[in-house]
């Protein structure tokens, strides 16, 4: 049976649609105005959203965990269930991710991934994220499982993978990365310059078209040297992650980097950890101890370890913090992640595209619910 959403305000990723309707099963079937609305001969569940704003369902390339658990737990069940919450946060399509460790531990999470990848389509890909970093900028990542690119060991966890790895954090400053950028080209995975202290003259040989976590955990912009975030700033053809939590990066520098790159060379991502959802108190990553007090999370060195930022927080806080408007941040959220990635049935509300969408109130921008493939999550029912 269809259902159907009526009188909304609705943004399709391409265009904006006022007093809208959206006719959906697991996939979408119409939309248009309420003035072009025609009813449909069999029977139709109305889905009371009369007022509500609705965007495409968010795409978050870049977190690690929530809830209480983390990807790197390498356990079926336990990231199962920490995919479905996350859910609840407005995410349809997720790249859990990975991070620093032993190869055996990092093994263990992507045969994880791959066997609930099978059963739960929420997963669009993965995230490597390390071991192929620079120490001076490891950040939360644990210094002893560093290691230089590696050509031989990432096409074995590729193919360990399932072949769902689709971006990979390296520092391209290191040993080894023509081979190495190579590979990740030709089997479409995205090269993305992270926890590295490039110059830019290092990065314009460099194949990297993503930069992960712009602003941090980087060589930073200097007024000698612009570093990772100055060739990320300069390039075009780069697009940049934005933590917008407020910590990872003031408001005052979401801006500049709005303004710099454009809303179509941004996407938002949580970069969460386990501890996210959970509130103040102790947590761990990678086997350190984390303390998480007013929304931040640290390593006890201070370092920031990751984020406990929520989805639809990140959403509403890019419109807060910079002159970016709701367009803006739907580019942001999901139509850009949709076409760096190729997952073309996500990222748009029109004819035939997945049923991947939110609904928030708009008097205050809370959401309201998620459907993924027609299927209704919201926090109430966890």
């Amino acid at each position: 049976m269809a259902k159907l959403l009526q009188h909304i305000d609705l943004y399709t990723g391409s265009k904006h649609l006022t007093d809208a309707y959206l006719r959906f099963t697991d996939v979408i079937h119409d939309v248009g105005y309420m003035t072009d609305f025609t009813p449909q001969n069999d029977d139709e569940l109305v889905v009371e959203a009369t007022g509500k704003l609705v965007v495409p369902g968010f795409i978050d390339v870049h977190k690690h965990g929530g809830y209480g658990l983390d990807t790197m737990d390498g356990d079926v069940e336990k990231l199962d269930d920490m995919v479905n919450k996350m859910v609840t946060e407005g995410i349809t399509s997720l790249f859990p991710t990975t991070m620093t460790q032993s190869p055996e531990n990092i093994e263990r999470a992507l045969l994880t991934i791959d066997e609930v990848a099978k059963i739960n389509p929420v997963i669009q890909g993965i995230h490597l994220e390390g071991p192929f970093i620079n120490k001076v900028f490891m950040g939360a990542q644990p210094e002893e499982y560093i290691i230089d690119p590696n050509t031989a060991l990432l096409k074995k966890w590729y193919e360990l993978s399932g072949k769902r790895i689709r971006l990979v954090t390296y520092a391209p400053e290191n040993g080894g990365i023509p081979d190495f950028e190579e590979f990740m080209l030709k089997h479409h995975i995205i090269p993305s310059i992270g926890h590295s202290n490039a110059t830019r003259a290092q990065l314009l040989h460099s194949r990297a078209t993503h930069i992960t976590h712009l602003y941090n955990a980087q060589r930073p912009l200097h007024h000698r040297e612009p570093g990772v975030t100055g060739h990320g700033m300069i390039e075009e053809s780069i697009t940049g992650e934005l933590i917008a939590d407020g910590f990872h990066i003031v408001p005052d520098m979401l801006e500049i980097a709005f303004r710099l790159k454009g809303a179509h060379r941004l996407e938002l991502v949580t970069d969460s950890m386990r501890a996210e959802g959970l509130g103040n108190g102790i947590s761990e990553l990678g086997g350190q101890k984390v303390v998480v007090q007013d929304k931040q999370a640290r390593l006890e060195n201070g370092h920031l370890a990751g984020s406990v930022l929520a989805y639809d927080d990140a959403f509403r806080h890019i419109q807060q913090f910079t002159s970016a408007d709701i367009n803006d941040a739907v580019q942001m959220s999901s139509v850009n992640q949709a076409r760096e990635f190729g997952l073309t049935q996500k990222g748009d509300l029109s004819f035939g595209k997945d049923a991947d969408f939110n609904i928030f109130n708009k008097e205050d921008m809370q959401l309201q619910a998620t459907y993924s493939l027609g299927r209704r999550f919201a926090r109430e029912n966890l």
